[in-house]
């Protein structure tokens, strides 16, 4: 087995990226502080044509050094806004008719992999803030809950590593089932 040089990897131009189709996913960061964790989602959502990206309340925007570092160039390629207040956001989604979907650790919240997004419809999964997690407030009007079960003693794992794995479970849950 040979590994493949980055030429081999059939990577979309900037423009083939805009053009093609994308995934009905919209991730909201809710108050994310370390701009690593910002990079990192940027990069996932590049992978998985994800539609947009909301950064909301403290969560830094490009162009910064430190985002970049771990975005590779991906804030050029996947479409993002900021928007001041995540409440105001959310509202605004739920009445274009996306769902709702906050990443967390709650009472009756779905599995992950009890999941199962339908064809045709807009997803916003919301991430939270590294110590505080998604606000109550956002919580409270979620269409679903989602958590990612974990075994272990800590039951916590990184924001970009929670958004790597919701991100590419629902992408594999949408195009398996079409």
């Amino acid at each position: 087995m040979r590994k493949l040089k980055n030429s081999e990897l059939g990577r979309l131009s900037v423009e083939d990226f805009k053009q093609v189709e994308k995934t009905p996913i919209i991730i909201v960061l809710d108050n994310i502080r370390s701009l690593n964790n910002i990079g990192s989602v940027f990069r996932t959502s590049d992978a998985f044509l994800v539609e947009k990206i909301y950064l909301c309340g403290i969560t830094a925007t490009p162009p910064h050094k430190d985002i970049h570092k771990t975005a590779l160039g991906s804030t050029d390629t996947v479409d993002w806004e900021y928007v001041e207040n995540t409440m105001d956001l959310v509202e605004k989604l739920k009445a274009d008719g996306v769902v709702i979907c906050s990443i967390e650790q709650a009472e009756n919240a779905t599995m992950l992999n009890d999941f199962a997004p339908k064809q045709q419809t807009r997803y916003a999964l919301v991430f939270g803030n590294e110590v505080k997690g998604v606000s109550q407030a956002v919580v409270s009007v979620s269409d679903e809950v989602i958590e990612i079960p974990q075994y272990g003693s800590k039951h916590s794992l990184n924001i970009s590593v929670s958004a790597g794995v919701v991100i590419w479970d629902v992408f594999v849950k949408l195009k398996v089932n079409t």
